[in-house]
């Protein structure tokens, strides 16, 4: 299977998403938004999709087209079964396509923070493997809600709404356990300002948990497994 995974800034790839592929014997066919590639047009073909994270919003279809494209294919895939994967701003737009608000929460997310299970994790194929709370980096000003039909996974203590999953295969991720450290490191570097609003350094987002590798790559291989 090849999945494409629609990458929205240099600094934000598919990281450990790209190595589950891997490792499950499927290709990555990175698209990059950010220089021009052409977002698929409808899901047919489609084995999954992964929308990665950005520093753009969901309101900012004026400034960045692609955006329009995105939430169409989103919809259309979410209504054909493909499995989808939205990370951060990917989980915006997941949210968004499917009905539901995204607006921004007033104040900068950020760090290695706690995330929490809400009661639909307990069943959930992806989350409830987890420990409760289990460590993740948060890099978000917006919030979002849930959309209609959609089931709550997680929350941390400031977001309302961390994961959530729609039908069986579509997920939103809000936090981040794709970046390894190196990627973290360069989105420090990429977005100086967020760093010094969220109170941080660099040093402190570099400060991965021990725990991480292990439990993103659960994490992934189970939503790699819903492709077949």
């Amino acid at each position: 299977m090849v999945v494409p995974v629609l990458q929205h800034v240099a600094v934000e790839g598919p990281g450990r998403i790209a190595a589950a592929l891997d490792r499950a014997g499927h290709q990555t066919r990175t698209v990059r938004l950010d220089r021009g590639d052409p977002v698929p047009v409808g899901p047919a073909g489609l084995d999954g999709l992964v929308v990665l994270g950005g520093p753009m919003g969901v309101r900012d279809v004026d400034d960045y087209p692609h955006l329009r494209a995105e939430l169409d294919l989103l919809a259309d895939c979410v209504d054909a079964g493909v499995p989808v994967l939205g990370i951060c701003l990917g989980s915006q737009l997941l949210a968004a396509a499917l009905g539901a608000a995204v607006a921004p929460s007033g104040s900068l997310e950020l760090g290695w923070l706690p995330v929490q299970h809400l009661p639909g994790a307990a069943a959930d194929p992806l989350l409830s493997p987890l420990p409760d709370p289990f460590p993740a980096l948060h890099w978000h000003g917006d919030v979002l809600d849930l959309p209609a039909g959609a089931t709550p996974l997680a929350r941390s203590e400031h977001t309302h709404l961390q994961a959530f999953r729609v039908g069986s295969t579509a997920y939103g991720l809000l936090f981040h356990l794709e970046a390894e450290p190196a990627q973290v490191a360069a989105m420090a570097r990429a977005f100086p300002a967020d760093v010094t609003a969220g109170g941080l350094d660099a040093a402190d987002l570099a400060a991965e948990p021990v725990d991480v590798p292990e439990l993103a790559t659960g994490v992934f291989d189970r939503w790699v497994a819903l492709l077949s």
